[in-house]
C-alpha cells in the first residue's frame, strides 16, 4: 500500500502530461480498434472466448469487460521514463487491524545460551549450494523510495524478470540486465492505458509470473490516483506478452476496476496464477485474488476473486473477468486467498476446477488454530452464471483441512516480531499463507505445496516456516495433509520468514525464505528435501544463498511482503528464488538478490544441527554516492557490461567453515541435471462432504514459560560492495 503527498502528485501529473502527449496518436488509434469503455457490469460485451450474460444475479458471479486490450509494440527501451510515485508502507493493511509497535522480547537476552550453539562443530553443508547469484533491482535503481519492496520474479526458457513495486527488469539468465539499469517503470509500462489510473498512477503490489503453456508472460500491478485513505477509484493493471521475448516482443495490455460496484474499495495484496485444466467448459485462466478494503475508511470488506479469460488475452482479444466477492460471512476469520498454479508434472485432469487455500487471521494473537481452509473455483466463461466458488451464498469453504496446531507470527502489540542485529524488528506477514500455492500432477498423484510463517514458544519465538503437501487426487481437498513440518533446522534459534514454495519434476520440494536474529544480519536461505526422504521433514538441511551484510532502520520495520521461488522450465529441476537483503546498514535503503539451484543425485538425509558460525565479520564500506540522471536509454541496442552488482557470481561448493569475504566473480558452470528419479506416492485420504463441518472454537494460548532456544551465531558475512547511488531525476 502506497502513500504519497499532494505536491509529489502534482509534479508528477505534469510528467505524465508530457509522457502522454508524446504517444497520444498512437493510443487513439489503439483505443479506437480495441473499443475502449469504462469497466461498468452493464457494458460488459462478448470478446473472444467471452460470452456476455444477461445480468449479474445477487451473490452470484460479476461479469465485467476488461479495459484493452491496447497494443504496446514497442521495444520496453525505447519507452519514456515515467518516475514512479514515491511512497512508504507505514502500515500493512489486514484483516483485524493490528498495532506494530515492535515486541520487547530479544533473545539477545539470553546469551549463555547463544554461547553453547557457537560451540557445536558446524556440519558439512548436504543441500546443494548455489549455482549462480546476481543483484537484482536496489532501492537506488528503482528511483521510488519503495518500502517494502515487494520483491517477485520468475523465470523462463531465456530471462528472468523481477518485479518491484515499483518497475520490472529483466535479465538474461547469466543475470545481464536487457532493459537497462533501472529497469522499466509500471508507471512507463502503463502509459497508455489512458483514461485508467494505470496511465501514471501505479502504486505497487508488482506481480509476475511465465505462462509456459503458452510461452507468454504476465506483470500486474495496482493504480489509483491520490492517497490512502482515499476515495481511489483502484484498478489492477495486467499486461500479458505478445511472443516470449519480454523486452522488444511487445505486450497487450489491460486494466480492470477492483469492485465496480464499490468503487472506494482498494484490492490490497494481489495475488495471480495460471491455471489451464481444459474440460467443458474450459477450466481456463488467470486467476487474481484481492483483499478488498474501503479506501476511505480502510475497513475489511472481504475477498474478491477473479477468472481471466487467458485464451482470449493470450491473442489480444476483448476479454470478460468473471469474479466473486467472499464477505467475512463466508471467510470467517481468514483473508489472503491464494490461488493455485502448476509448472512441473502432468497438466491438471481435464475439467480440474482452480484451488485456493487460506488461514485465518483472529482479532487476538496467541490463538492456536488448527485449519487450511480450502475453495474450488469452478469458472464458466460461455455460461458465466455457471460459475461457482465455494459453498452456498456466502461462498464458505469447500473444505476445512485439519493441521497441526499453530500460532499465527503476530501477537496483541505487534506484527513486528523479527530481532536484527540491530534496528528496529521486522514485519513477519505471518498471518497467511504465502503465493506461490504450488500444484503438481506426478502421475496422476495430485498435491498442492504451501508454506507460511508460525510463531513457536509464543510471544517469544522465534518464527519458523510450517509447511504442507495435500493430497488432492481427484480434485477434492483431504482430510489432513501427506505431511507438514514446523522448519527450524534443528532448532538453531535464527528466526525464519517470508518463505515461497517450489517443486521440480523429480517431486523435490525446496522453500526460499528469510532468516535473522539478533546477533545476525537478515539472509537469504533455503532448504529441501527429496521426494525419497522421509516424510514431514526438509531432509537435505539448509543453504545459504546470500548472507546480509546490514540490516534496516527505518521505523516502519517492513520487509518482503513476499519472495519467490519457481523451477526453470527450460529443464524442470533448477529453482530460481529472489528475495530481499541489505549489503550493509541504511534506513532503508534495501537490496535484492536473485539465486539459481539445483538438486544433486544421491543427496544422503543429513541431521540437522546448529547454524554454522563465522570465522570474521568484515564491514562493509559504503563508496561515494553519486547522482547521475535517471535517463530511460533511447537505443534499442542494450549495454553490453552489465553493472557490478549484476555480475553473476559462480558460488563455490560449501565447505564446513564458511569465509568471510564474498567469492571471486566468475561465470558459473553449468550442472547436469540430476538423474536420480526418487518416487513419492501420497496415501490415498478421504474426501470431505459437501457441507462444511463445524468448526471449533479455537483456544488463545498463554505466553510461553519455556526456555528460549537460543540464538544460532553469525554466519559468513561477505563484503558487500554497495554500488553508487544514483537519485533519479524525471525526463519526459
Amino acid at each position: 500500500m502506497k502513500k504519497k503527498s499532494a505536491s509529489q502528485c502534482a509534479f508528477f501529473n505534469l510528467r505524465v502530461f508530457i509522457g502522454v502527449f508524446m504517444v497520444l496518436a498512437g493510443v487513439l488509434i489503439a483505443l479506437a480498434g480495441a473499443g475502449f469503455f469504462g469497466p461498468s457490469k452493464a457494458q460488459a460485451q462478448s470478446g473472444a472466448g467471452s460470452v456476455a450474460p444477461a445480468a449479474n444475479s445477487p451473490n452470484g458471479p460479476d461479469v465485467v469487460r476488461l479495459i484493452g486490450p491496447v497494443r504496446l509494440d514497442q521495444d520496453l527501451r525505447s519507452l519514456p521514463y515515467v518516475a514512479p510515485n514515491p511512497e512508504i508502507e507505514e502500515k500493512r493493511l489486514t484483516r483485524y487491524p493490528h498495532p506494530e509497535i515492535p515486541n520487547s522480547t530479544n533473545q539477545s537476552d539470553y546469551p549463555r545460551f547463544e554461547t553453547l550453539v557457537k560451540r557445536i562443530t558446524p556440519p558439512t553443508p548436504t543441500m546443494p549450494a548455489p549455482l549462480l547469484t546476481f543483484d537484482g533491482m536496489n532501492s537506488s535503481q528503482s528511483g521510488c523510495l519503495c518500502l517494502p519492496p515487494d520483491t517477485d520474479g520468475d523465470v523462463g526458457p531465456n530471462h528472468y524478470v523481477q518485479s518491484v513495486n515499483s518497475s520490472i527488469k529483466i535479465f538474461d539468465k547469466n543475470g545481464n540486465p536487457l532493459n537497462g539499469s533501472n529497469g522499466t517503470t509500471y508507471n512507463s509500462f502503463f502509459l497508455t492505458l489512458v483514461g485508467t489510473p494505470c496511465s501514471g498512477f501505479n502504486n505497487g503490489d508488482g506481480f509476475v509470473f511465465y505462462d509456459h503453456q503458452a510461452d507468454r508472460w504476465v506483470v500486474s500491478d495496482f493504480a489509483f490516483p491520490g492517497s490512502l485513505p482515499g476515495a481511489g477509484p483502484f484498478y489492477q493493471c495486467i499486461g500479458v506478452s505478445q511472443t516470449s521475448d519480454p523486452v522488444s516482443g511487445g505486450w497487450f495490455l489491460y486494466a480492470i476496476q477492483h469492485d465496480p460496484s464499490n468503487p472506494t474499495w482498494i484490492g490490497d495484496y494481489p495475488k495471480l496464477a495460471m491455471w489451464n485444466s481444459g474440460g467443458s467448459p474450459a477450466q481456463n485462466a488467470y486467476y487474481l485474488t484481492v483483499n478488498l478494503f474501503n479506501g476511505v475508511t480502510l475497513g475489511f470488506q472481504g475477498v474478491r476473486v477473479f477468472a481471466l479469460d487467458r485464451a482470449s488475452m493470450i491473442t489480444g482479444g476483448a476479454s470478460n473477468t468473471i469474479a466473486f466477492n467472499i464477505t467475512p460471512a463466508g471467510l470467517g476469520d481468514s483473508y489472503s486467498l491464494v490461488p493455485a498454479g502448476f509448472r512441473t508434472g502432468n497438466p491438471p485432469p481435464a475439467g480440474r476446477d482452480e484451488f485456493l487455500l487460506a488461514v485465518d487471521s483472529p482479532f487476538s494473537g496467541g490463538v492456536t488454530l488448527t485449519e487450511v481452509h480450502g475453495w474450488l473455483f469452478h469458472v464458466d466463461f460461455v455460461s458465466p452464471a455457471n460459475s461457482t466458488i465455494g459453498i452456498g451464498p456466502d461462498h464458505t469453504p469447500n473444505a476445512d483441512i485439519t493441521v497441526n496446531g499453530f500460532i499465527d507470527a503476530f501477537t496483541n502489540t505487534s506484527t513486528l516480531l523479527v530481532p536484527q542485529n540491530g534496528g528496529v524488528k521486522l514485519d513477519t506477514l505471518g498471518d497467511k499463507i504465502m503465493t506461490p500455492l504450488v500444484y503438481q500432477n506426478r502421475s496422476g498423484t495430485e498435491s498442492l505445496w504451501a508454506s507460511q510463517t508460525v510463531i513457536l514458544n509464543y510471544p517469544s519465538g522465534p518464527t519458523a516456516i510450517r509447511w504442507y503437501q495435500m493430497n488432492v487426487t481427484g480434485g477434492n481437498f483431504p482430510a489432513t495433509p501427506v505431511q507438514q513440518q514446523d522448519w527450524t533446522n534443528g532448532g538453531d534459534g535464527l528466526w525464519r520468514w517470508m518463505p515461497s514454495i517450489a517443486v521440480d519434476q523429480n517431486g523435490n520440494m525446496a522453500i526460499g525464505y528469510s532468516t535473522s536474529s539478533a546477533t545476525q544480519e537478515p539472509s537469504i536461505r533455503y532448504a529441501g528435501r527429496l521426494a525419497s526422504d522421509p516424510l514431514n521433514n526438509l531432509g537435505q538441511g539448509e543453504a545459504i544463498m546470500t548472507a546480509g551484510g546490514g540490516h534496516q532502520t527505518h521505523s516502519s520495520g517492513r520487509w518482503g511482503d513476499y519472495s519467490m521461488l519457481t523451477i526453470d522450465p527450460a529443464d524442470n529441476l533448477s529453482f530460481w528464488h529472489t528475495n530481499e537483503y541489505y549489503p550493509d546498514t541504511s534506513s532503508a535503503d534495501w537490496f535484492t538478490r536473485i539465486g539459481k539451484f539445483q538438486f544433486t543425485a544421491g543427496s544422503p538425509t543429513p541431521t540437522p544441527t546448529g547454524t554454522p558460525m563465522a570465522t570474521a565479520t568484515p564491514t562493509a564500506t559504503r563508496p561515494p554516492k553519486a547522482t547521475p540522471t535517471a535517463t530511460a536509454p533511447t537505443t534499442a541496442t542494450p549495454t553490453a557490461t552489465a553493472p557490478a552488482t549484476a555480475t553473476p557470481t559462480a558460488t563455490a561448493p560449501a565447505t564446513a567453515t564458511p569465509t568471510a569475504t564474498r567469492p571471486p566473480k566468475a561465470t558459473p558452470t553449468a550442472t547436469a541435471p540430476a538423474t536420480a528419479t526418487p518416487t513419492a506416492t501420497a496415501p490415498t485420504t478421504a474426501t470431505p462432504t459437501a457441507t462444511r463441518p463445524p468448526k471449533a472454537t479455537p483456544t488463545a494460548t498463554a505466553p510461553a514459560t519455556a526456555t528460549p532456544t537460543a540464538s544460532a551465531p553469525a554466519t559468513a558475512t561477505p563484503t558487500a560492495t554497495r554500488p553508487p547511488k544514483a537519485t533519479p531525476t524525471a525526463t519526459p
